[in-house]
């Protein structure tokens, strides 16, 4: 298995998933140096990477979660992993999130290569060491049963009222009472802003975005889910093709101007290079 989060290599998050799939099989881990929150599925072209092992089979990488599980799979790693894990991520990332999110980046980075990926996330202020059962559950089913197709989940785990903060041995025994479902990508809102602000030396800056809003959505979503305190697992897919291309369909007809080829209809001229 190849470990990675955006939180850093330094954060307790990433403990807890190694903690979580302890004994399960080989695990690698490559995270970034440092934070590295939103970087989304962005990848380093125009800089170099570092990578030094901060202890036995443990890496911070200079980059983003993406850069690490590409450097974890194409370097450190003697085969392909069977599973990409990312996080624990301090935080939810719900809805809208998994567009923004590195945690869940890194997770789909391994789907891109054909490896199962789960991404982790628990509720600010929420000890990661909550996701641990989850996680051995789903990592423990994933590795003993079928595995045709690639699988990416996004994993996001509320706190338990009155049990923030509790020893490991009851914050393993109270989550197999907390209830699981697997959901879809609900709605996730904040505040936004442009904070305007000045320096010492009397230039602008600016800090963008704002907390979050609160959640909403319909039975089933993710947001929904962890409102009601449950487990949300939520399966992604990396084809984001519009299944209903109504209005693009209405675009074109309104484009004269442009000459639409229909896929079934089209014939390549055989002369043509094919790229």
């Amino acid at each position: 298995m190849l470990i990675t989060n955006d939180d850093g290599v330094a954060a307790p998050g990433l403990r807890a998933l190694i903690e979580a799939v302890h004994g399960l099989g080989e695990v690698v881990v490559a995270a970034p140096d440092g934070e590295r929150s939103g970087c989304a599925h962005s990848m380093t072209f125009h800089s170099m990477l570092r990578a030094h092992e901060v202890e036995p089979g443990r890496w911070a990488v200079s980059g983003t979660p993406v850069d690490c599980v590409y450097f974890g799979v194409m370097h450190l790693c003697e085969r392909p992993p069977d599973l990409v894990l990312s996080g624990v991520n301090r935080g939810f990332n719900l809805g809208t999130d998994v567009l923004y999110s590195g945690t869940v980046a890194g997770a789909a980075e391994g789907t891109l290569r054909g490896i199962d990926g789960i991404s982790v996330s628990v509720e600010r202020g929420v000890d990661a060491r909550w996701a641990r059962r989850c996680v051995r559950e789903l990592v423990e089913a994933r590795l003993t049963g079928p595995r045709d197709v690639p699988l990416l989940l996004n994993v996001n785990v509320p706190h338990v009222p009155g049990l923030e903060i509790a020893s490991s041995e009851r914050i393993d025994a109270a989550s197999r009472d907390q209830g699981v479902m697997l959901t879809r990508l609900g709605r996730r809102t904040y505040h936004d802003a442009v904070d305007r602000r000045t320096d010492p030396y009397g230039q602008p800056y600016y800090w963008i975005g704002g907390p979050p809003g609160e959640l909403h959505g319909r039975v089933g979503d993710d947001t929904w889910a962890v409102r009601e305190g449950l487990v949300s697992i939520t399966p992604l897919q990396l084809d984001l093709t519009q299944p209903d291309p109504t209005a693009a369909e209405g675009l074109l007809a309104r484009a004269k101007g442009l000459q639409r080829v229909h896929p079934a209809a089209y014939q390549p001229d055989a002369k043509e290079p094919r790229s």
